[in-house]
């Protein structure tokens, strides 16, 4: 579903741009077509600057550490060039150019099961799932559905994803979540009472005490469960024991211009790893994250030549 609402919104922005170019130079004014043109290339970046305000707004009084100007400067940049192969190719288009990896062969190796976050699907994963695949690594990747509906829709999808790779490896998985796809993780462990069948859990700027952002939107019943003390998030964590935090690595950053105050992507008890000058999406491209996958997993990774 969401593949197809974005192919939609990746069709219209194309109408849009051609729209900007025709239409003025059609009137006669070859000047206003360039401006509009520019106008529709930049309009993502001028969106993305937008959440990097809010963000440094709302970031000034947390208690991660402070992000400099050039940091900042830096975590927008590197966004706005990530988020158009996201949401413009990546998850639209070729969502399953990388699938599930389950090879007859995976007996006795760890694998993982990966949960995206918010109007995303497995497509945000394809550069790790390619490494996965390459380094033998076996894994799932999940499509959160209904995109809109409740966190608690999801615990079912995420038990068939670790039941598929218990099945191929007899070991026990690590499950990766980014942004809400860590509170989607959460529910499962609560729902199935899973502690003694995973790895660990690391999540990539999940908001674990939610996110200001989530406060502006009306639109999907997960938004509303993400707002910062809301009824679910505060149902989630009184059943929650210090044990099962003690499952989870919680990487972070200043630069979030999603998940903010920063430290509320941290889960209190859970360890944690700061990233500075790295935005939401760009976070997963980051090499101490990746390279913090491998370390979970009990291997060098492909960095290291192995």
């Amino acid at each position: 579903m969401l593949a197809r609402l974005q192919q939609l919104l990746v069709l219209g922005w194309c109408m849009a741009l051609l729209a900007a170019a025709i239409l003025p130079w059609r009137a006669g004014y070859p000047v206003g077509s360039l401006v509009a043109v520019a106008v529709v290339l930049a309009s993502h970046a001028l969106w993305l600057l937008v959440t990097f305000a809010l963000m440094r707004w709302h970031n000034r009084r947390d208690a991660a550490p402070p992000v400099s100007w050039r940091q900042w400067w830096a975590a927008w940049w590197g966004e706005v060039r990530m988020a158009p192969r996201v949401f413009g190719w990546r998850q639209p288009f070729a969502s399953n150019a990388e699938r599930d990896f389950l090879p007859a062969d995976a007996r006795g190796r760890a694998g993982v099961v990966l949960v995206h976050g918010f109007v995303c699907n497995r497509g945000l994963w394809t550069p790790w799932l390619a490494q996965l695949r390459a380094e033998g690594v076996p894994f799932v990747a999940v499509n959160l559905e209904p995109v809109f509906g409740s966190i608690d829709d999801y615990p079912a999808i995420i038990e068939a994803a670790v039941k598929k790779l218990e099945a191929c490896t007899g070991e026990k998985p690590l499950l990766v979540g980014h942004s809400m796809g860590g509170l989607a993780i959460r529910a499962w462990l609560a729902r199935q009472a899973a502690d003694g069948r995973i790895r660990g859990v690391i999540t990539i700027g999940t908001p674990h005490r939610g996110t200001w952002l989530a406060t502006l939107s009306q639109f999907g019943r997960n938004t509303r469960e993400m707002r910062p003390g809301s009824d679910w998030l505060c149902r989630l964590e009184a059943g929650e024991t210090a044990s099962r935090r003690e499952l989870f690595l919680c990487i972070y950053g200043h630069g979030d211009n999603i998940v903010f105050p920063a430290s509320h992507a941290v889960l209190p008890g859970a360890r944690q790893l700061h990233v500075a000058g790295t935005a939401h999406i760009d976070l997963l491209h980051h090499p101490e994250v990746v390279a913090t996958l491998w370390q979970a997993l009990g291997r060098p990774g492909p960095r290291d030549g192995a």
